[in-house]
């Protein structure tokens, strides 16, 4: 009788350890701790369990809590984040910016500015300016104009209030074409989360918070 006890106790310790080991990496750490406790229990007394293997099965415990609180401190850090940055774009609404793609700009007062990016240093750079059906309303030449972030004011003041877009083409001193990127302009009117990231609507169109690459108070408040 004894020896059958002794051999059922066994088989309950074999299987325990093994489901230890292949489940220890998906489950929590206290599942982890009731399988360890349930191990100890139902093991053989004349045959317990090995130090060293108890002492393997300890280390996994611990690497498991710490992955865990691990885990949780970057989820409460990436939360930390997110919020941070929602704050941030709450205070942009009613601000000016500039964002980069896109090619928008809203015209309500008597000057806009069209700001755009130059690959390299450019000899001629043409601005042209186009209303909501596409027509063109105004073309601006500009000389000399230096790699990096470059701003054309332009004079809208007879311009019908609303929304326009603009086309930048730039050349060098041999003639050759610059590559030019436009810049949206507008005013913030909303923020809000879209897929775990942060919206501003600027000129009625969704545009990341990660591409704001300036921000000012409009003309009119300054």
């Amino acid at each position: 009788m004894t020896t059958g006890i002794t051999n059922n106790l066994s088989n309950v310790t074999g299987s325990s350890t093994a489901a230890t080991s292949s489940t220890a990496k998906n489950i929590g750490k206290d599942e982890f701790m009731k399988l360890l406790l349930a191990q100890l229990k139902n093991q053989d007394p004349l045959k317990p369990m090995d130090g060293t293997d108890f002492a393997v099965q300890l280390a996994q415990f611990s690497s498991l809590e710490q992955l865990t609180k691990l885990n949780t401190e970057l989820k409460n850090q990436g939360v930390n984040q997110l919020t941070m940055g929602y704050a941030q774009s709450v205070n942009m609404i009613g601000k000016e910016v500039v964002a980069q793609g896109g090619n928008t700009i809203q015209v309500d007062g008597a000057t806009a500015n069209l700001n755009y990016e130059l690959a390299a240093d450019a000899a001629t750079v043409t601005v042209r300016i186009y209303d909501q059906q596409g027509g063109l309303v105004r073309t601006i030449e500009e000389n000399g104009m230096k790699a990096g972030a470059n701003s054309s004011t332009w004079d809208c003041a007879d311009m019908a209030k609303g929304q326009y877009s603009f086309l930048v083409s730039a050349t060098n001193i041999n003639g050759k074409s610059v590559a030019a990127a436009t810049r949206v302009t507008g005013i913030v009117t909303a923020a809000h989360f879209k897929n775990n990231t942060i919206a501003l609507t600027v000129n009625g169109v969704e545009t990341p918070l990660s591409s704001i690459v300036a921000v000012k108070q409009p003309a009119s408040q300054e």
